[in-house]
């Protein structure tokens, strides 16, 4: 599970990640930009070129070509967009590396961008808009991310609004893309049983025209806020979908780590306080869930959970009196090894392939600007204590951070309302 980092003169960074006798190799291109990087008429602009750089390029000049190319090989392709990066990547037998490379590295640095593609394609990304609308469970978290952070770009969704996907230029295409597409903003990853120097060799020379500019920058997160808010998207649905969120810390904040054991404590796995508190012993939801979202320059805490209607005050009151209890008691040492060995043991389980691999070094790259080996950041998970547990709950569960999104038939929201406190 090492790996080995240069950076090119031009500014591009290549990240080598030798897993010795594997039978497949992944490869990853990815650019340091997404959401957070439109303004708000781009909105949605970094999804849609993720969705247009698969339709051909001057040496592949087709989508069906590319389509083509992958499938002779056994490849699975695919990408991503997110609020702070947009990923693409291939998975084949290890032989085939080079040519995946050099079709990826095609997409990504001379898409056609054709005009009779794009507007078959904005139907494509407005039914994926809808589908996400229909899907509540998927539409509480973009609730939330709204209520957190409001008409900025990290409040809007990555995919846009289907006005903006509707009208977005041909124009506006050429232009992100030549002015994110850079060198100094692009990772190339390639892990599987390769050869570091072949590696370096093939990136330079596929990558050696790639624009030199500047990255471009983002618009900087200010936090706001004095008193807990809360959000209602009115729905006729079965269940009633619902998460709380607390402001926190960024990936590179120190005390990140001891958030992620705090969110264990309560959400993570079935012999998890809150598993074992909502499903077990009230009967009140199928699924319950903590984590953390973080990025570069910010981040929150969330409890995400599915209910009947009728019941959402009673799980309200239950979700944050647990939470307050981690600022007033300290987590027992059998609890918190339990806790620490389930962290690291899904960690380890979650890195059993190239493609995992990949996505776990470029995203600590982009995220915390720097990478770690997975020991040591068991070594961190170990480190945590029930006293730094404690501290951190006392910073991030109070009034001030306090946050809920609903997607259901709710009856009563004066009432939710006032429940809603620490």
């Amino acid at each position: 599970m090492k790996y080995k980092k240069i950076t090119l003169p031009n500014g591009l960074r290549i990240i080598t990640v030798p897993t010795k006798g594997n039978p497949a190799a992944t490869v990853m291109v990815m650019t340091e930009t997404g959401s957070k990087h439109e303004t708000k008429s781009e909105n949605g602009l970094s999804h849609f070129i993720e969705h247009m750089c698969f339709k051909g390029t001057p040496k592949r000049p087709s989508a069906a070509i590319v389509n083509k190319e992958f499938d002779a090989l056994g490849a699975l392709s695919n990408a991503m967009t997110s609020e702070e990066y947009t990923v693409y990547f291939a998975k084949s037998d290890k032989k085939h590396w080079k040519k995946i490379l050099d079709i990826i590295s095609d997409m990504y640095l001379h898409p056609n961008f054709p005009e009779k593609d794009l507007d078959k394609e904005r139907g494509v990304i407005i039914q994926e808009i809808s589908m996400y609308e229909d899907l509540p469970q998927e539409k509480v978290g973009l609730l939330l991310q709204g209520l957190l952070y409001g008409d900025t770009p990290v409040g809007r969704w990555i995919g846009g609004t289907k006005e903006n996907v509707a009208r977005l230029p041909h124009k506006s295409f050429l232009e992100y893309h030549k002015k994110h597409y850079v060198a100094e903003g692009t990772i190339v990853v390639v892990s599987g049983d390769v050869s570091e120097s072949e590696v370096k060799k093939e990136v330079e020379k596929l990558f050696k025209d790639i624009q030199t500019k500047k990255k471009p920058g983002k618009e900087k997160v200010v936090e706001k806020q004095t008193s807990p808010k809360m959000l209602i998207n009115q729905k006729k649905t079965d269940q009633t979908h619902m998460i709380l969120g607390v402001r926190t810390y960024s990936a590179k904040d120190k005390r990140q780590t001891v958030m992620d054991v705090l969110a264990g404590v309560l959400g993570g796995g079935m012999s998890s306080r809150l598993f074992h508190k909502l499903r077990e012993e009230m009967g009140a939801c199928y699924y319950v869930n903590a984590g953390s979202n973080d990025f570069t320059d910010h981040g929150y805490f969330y409890i995400a959970t599915g209910i009947e209607s009728r019941r959402i005050e009673e799980v309200t009151k239950v979700l944050l009196s647990e939470c307050s209890k981690l600022t007033k008691e300290l987590v027992s040492p059998e609890e918190l090894k339990k806790v620490k060995d389930y962290m690291i043991g899904r960690m380890y389980l979650g890195l059993e392939t190239t493609n995992a691999l990949a996505m776990f070094y470029v995203s600590q790259e982009v995220l915390k600007g720097k990478m770690e080996f997975p020991n040591q950041i068991e070594n961190e998970i170990r480190a945590v204590t029930a006293k730094d547990i404690m501290k951190v709950a006392k910073e991030i569960f109070q009034n001030k951070n306090l946050n809920l999104a609903v997607v259901g038939d709710l009856k009563d929201e004066v009432g939710l309302k006032k429940v809603l406190k620490f």
